[in-house]
């Protein structure tokens, strides 16, 4: 007989989670609708709550790939009054349609800066946006970047800060239980990155949720 400990949740539990909390906002929704025939990236909507919820008190936050800015919203809305987000993207088209989609949900334009450029040219150039410091820093773009978003974000945070990723578990083929194809920069990249922040001693504790296709958290030390 199996214990409590053996027990994995079901689509089925997923659904009554998500049935019993407060309905999404219309820009929310309709972010899911242009994001899907697109074929544009998107955080799926249990991580888009997560997110809020580890948005709540956190007044300055930087986004590493912005796409429709659906993860941004659902960072704005978590957010206190007041808080403003950092989000950087090239896509100009994408990000003009994320505003849109910002101002419909009564985020006003102050709140949320969009650099437009690749993220790490950006830190690098030392655009005056990004100086930090943060509290909350996600990573949703490039994989095989993710260990110098890192690095670049890391002098950024705030002691205390939450760092969050997307994507850490790559639908299964960074822990082997899918396979993935021979030399998948991807996937290497991605595992590498867990692993190193996992123990990273810059980081008092890291974890990675089941959530969606995989959010690392971390909290930073300073």
């Amino acid at each position: 007989m199996k214990s409590d400990r053996d027990w994995i949740p079901t689509a089925d539990d997923l659904e009554w989670i998500e049935a019993g909390a407060e309905p999404p906002i219309e820009a929310l929704l309709a972010i899911e609708r242009a994001a899907e025939p697109d074929g544009v990236p998107i955080v799926d909507r249990a991580s888009g709550r997560v997110l809020a919820a580890l948005a709540a008190g956190r007044a300055r936050i930087v986004e590493v790939g912005t796409a429709f800015g659906y993860s941004t919203l659902w960072l704005a809305l978590g957010q206190p009054a007041g808080g403003t987000i950092v989000t950087i993207d090239p896509d100009r088209e994408r990000t003009d349609r994320a505003r849109q989609w910002w101002r419909a949900a009564g985020i006003d334009d102050a709140r949320i800066t969009v650099v437009t450029a690749q993220a790490l040219d950006a830190f690098a150039a030392a655009e005056p946006a990004l100086a930090g410091p943060f509290d909350l820093a996600f990573i949703d773009a490039l994989k095989p970047e993710y260990p110098a978003y890192l690095e670049a974000l890391v002098p950024r945070l705030s002691a205390g800060a939450i760092l969050v990723a997307d994507n850490v578990l790559w639908s299964g083929r960074v822990s082997g239980t899918r396979p993935s194809a021979p030399g998948d920069r991807d996937t290497e990249a991605l595992r590498a990155f867990d692993r190193s922040v996992l123990r990273d001693p810059r980081f008092g504790a890291a974890t990675i949720l089941p959530v969606g296709d995989g959010l690392l958290l971390a909290g930073y030390r300073g």
